[in-house]
């Protein structure tokens, strides 16, 4: 059995037999192999899951409706906000009495997703665990203004290390806002990593990090 969330830059593997290179090995859980992987490698060995879900595969699963069956396989409560915030997009799912209450789903706009922290981290040489919690924020409605503010940060003499951290405490600004100002969030996907953007989320309400893998266990049957 193979199940596959195939994301824009890296994507989550859960199989029942050891298949892979080891050093893409995340973890073992209840007999599954836990892999994560560069999606081009991904696509390279053409794969055929037997349930998929994300950009770069043709997915038989939406990926709301398997964050969804992911989510209710963790101990959440019965009214409980999951948002899951990747490389391309961010979407979140409302329960309410453990049945589904509402959701939204931000396809249009990457620019305040993982791949421009990404990008940021590579173009400026900083390493993600360099990005530190920092009270102030930059506006990132628009991602490119945003970016902007970081460039001209950086030209007055602000570290690029700091200036970014600005940059991540708004994108957890804004997730906070687009999943309605809950009181407490359940975090899934890439953001789950980055460290200084669960210290800013926490400003503004509880987090509980679910990690990398709700969408892929969502697909398991």
């Amino acid at each position: 059995m193979l199940y596959l969330d195939a994301g824009t830059t890296y994507s989550k593997i859960i199989t029942d037999s050891e298949s892979f290179d080891k050093n893409y090995l995340d973890c073992k859980k209840d007999n599954f192999y836990y892999y994560i992987m560069p999606s081009n490698i991904v696509k390279s060995l053409n794969l055929t899951p037997n349930r998929s879900c994300g950009h770069m595969a043709n997915s038989d699963e939406n990926e709301i409706v398997a964050l969804a069956k992911g989510a209710q396989k963790r101990q959440i409560e019965s009214d409980a906000t999951i948002l899951d915030l990747g490389s391309r997009d961010a979407k979140w799912i409302r329960f309410k009495n453990n049945k589904f209450h509402d959701m939204d789903w931000n396809t249009s706009c990457a620019s305040s997703t993982g791949a421009t922290i990404e990008m940021l981290l590579k173009f400026y040489d900083v390493k993600p665990e360099d990005l530190k919690f920092n009270s102030e924020k930059f506006s990132v409605t628009c991602g490119i203004f945003g970016m902007e503010k970081i460039m001209d940060s950086i030209s007055n003499g602000i570290p690029p290390k700091d200036a970014i951290s600005k940059f991540v405490h708004g994108i957890a600004f804004n997730s906070w806002n687009f999943a309605k100002c809950p009181e407490k969030i359940y975090l899934s996907g890439g953001f789950c990593m980055n460290k200084c953007f669960t210290d800013s989320l926490q400003k503004y309400c509880e987090v509980v990090v679910l990690g990398r893998y709700v969408l892929c266990e969502g697909l398991i049957q």
